[in-house]
């Protein structure tokens, strides 16, 4: 088989692949890195140029480097995408089962929180989220609203570390065991308080804040100190100062 034909047939396999409604983009190599680091079943890895991506593997991340040299395939980038990542490649990979994430986000005792995004609007926001979660050891992240937490928007700012948490959309009514701490300008300062680890971390939209429903459904209301005339934080830096203060994975 040529190389063109090769390519031919990697393009097939990939658009196979793709239209599975269980399949999620990683598109980058430190998305394709952090999933296989967190046990993603990757099932298609493309490249322009394959080498420099096992380059970039070797020098990168060479814990992973054997598994992506044994994934790639050339493949025309611009044919299959519609924008190529600066490290030339991307990868499929198949989107965990939703039923033990829910397993996983319901079980107690609970080592960490969950954080919770109440009818977020900005996908790169909840992206960054699932990132800081996934660095602070956090349970999951959990979103209300008609936000997809698994958008590729999403899973490309969460760097695929949407694999070293659990994410997932549910209703008000499904929401895991556990006391709720939303945040809200009228809460108590948080530096007064200690966050349990299997407490619900609530974030509003900086636009609207925390919903009625859910700020009726909440245990404690917590603020985060902020200077006078300060609107309000961003999303994600909102959670980092509140996950911080909870505390974050043990020391090494």
């Amino acid at each position: 088989m040529s190389e063109q034909q090769g390519a031919r047939e990697v393009e097939r396999w990939w658009r196979e692949c793709a239209g599975r409604g269980d399949v999620v983009l990683l598109d980058g190599f430190h998305a394709l890195k952090h999933a296989l680091r967190f046990g993603a079943e990757v099932l298609a890895v493309v490249a322009d140029e394959p080498g420099a991506v096992r380059e970039l593997a070797d020098g990168l991340a060479p814990d992973v480097a054997p598994e992506v040299a044994r994934l790639v395939r050339r493949a025309p980038l611009k044919e299959l995408l519609p924008r190529v990542h600066p490290t030339g490649v991307a990868a499929l990979a198949v989107r965990p089962g939703r039923e033990a994430g829910r397993a996983a986000l319901a079980r107690m005792p609970r080592p960490a929180p969950i954080v919770l995004l109440d009818n977020p609007r900005n996908l790169g926001n909840v992206g960054a989220v699932v990132r800081l979660a996934a660095g602070f050891g956090a349970t999951g992240v959990v979103t209300r609203g008609d936000l997809d937490p698994w958008h590729p928007n999403v899973v490309r700012a969460g760097a695929g570390l949407h694999y070293a948490t659990t994410v997932d959309r549910l209703e008000l009514a499904e929401l895991p065991p556990g006391p709720v701490y939303a945040l809200d300008p009228e809460g108590e300062d948080i530096r007064a308080l200690t966050l349990p680890d299997d407490a619900l971390l609530a974030f509003g939209s900086e636009r609207h804040g925390i919903s009625p429903e859910l700020r009726a459904r909440a245990d404690h209301l917590v603020s985060l100190p902020m200077r006078p005339q300060v609107s309000s934080y961003n999303l994600a830096t909102s959670v980092a100062m509140t996950l911080f203060h909870w505390g974050g994975p043990a020391a090494q």
